[in-house]
């Protein structure tokens, strides 16, 4: 996969996660510092946390500005919609656009995270890719819900860690076949096809009814 489509593959994940950081500041009534804040934590603490475990440093978000930019760029433009149309923060409107956001932010940087770690080294074994690429895909949500005072996502929500883990599994299995951009392009499917398909059919893990 080229640079340039590296970077814009990027830039689709950092938007939408940084749209669902932003969404959940304005659903706890947060200023728009806060929003900004959460927006930025959510689109680039995946990849922080990433690069600290594979050796970057510093981490990339740091090396370019651009991803901490259009992250807050992003959130800025949430808020300011918010403002601008009160309905936009409806309750239906929020959670549709939350799944919606949520799920490409998930899929996309689960599959940068193993490419990240395959253009460092190509022989890491396959538990590391898988775990470095989900960490990149839940890490910033887990940051977001923890800073906004929620339960993460990963912990409660349908089928949110385990699509990870299988656009993963789907990605590192293909990439000796079919090379590292339909790979991608496979894993990131996969992981918003399995949330959208776990919303609507209320796919979740067993958990006890107390």
């Amino acid at each position: 996969m080229s640079e340039f489509i590296l970077l814009l593959f990027e830039m689709v994940g950092v938007v939408a996660f940084a749209a669902s950081g932003a969404m959940t500041g304005l659903e706890k009534g947060m200023d728009i510092f806060g929003v900004s804040i959460l927006g930025l934590t959510t689109a680039v603490g995946g990849g922080v946390i990433r690069d600290l475990i594979l050796g970057i440093t510093p981490p990339m978000t740091f090396q370019n500005p651009i991803y901490a930019a259009i992250s807050i760029s992003v959130s800025f433009i949430v808020f300011i919609a918010a403002v601008k149309y009160p309905s936009f923060k409806g309750r239906k409107y929020y959670e549709i656009s939350m799944l919606i956001m949520d799920s490409i932010g998930l899929g996309v940087f689960t599959v940068i995270g193993i490419n990240t770690a395959y253009s460092l080294d190509s022989d890491y074994s396959m538990f590391l890719l898988i775990f470095v690429g989900v960490v990149t895909g839940i890490g910033g949500g887990v940051m977001r819900d923890i800073m906004a005072g929620n339960p993460p996502y990963v912990f409660v929500k349908h089928f949110y860690a385990c699509a990870s883990i299988i656009g993963a599994l789907v990605c590192v299995y293909s990439w000796p076949y079919f090379g590292s951009a339909t790979s991608m392009l496979f894993g990131t499917a996969a992981v918003i096809i399995l949330r959208l398909l776990a919303a609507r059919f209320r796919w979740s893990l067993p958990k006890p009814k107390m």
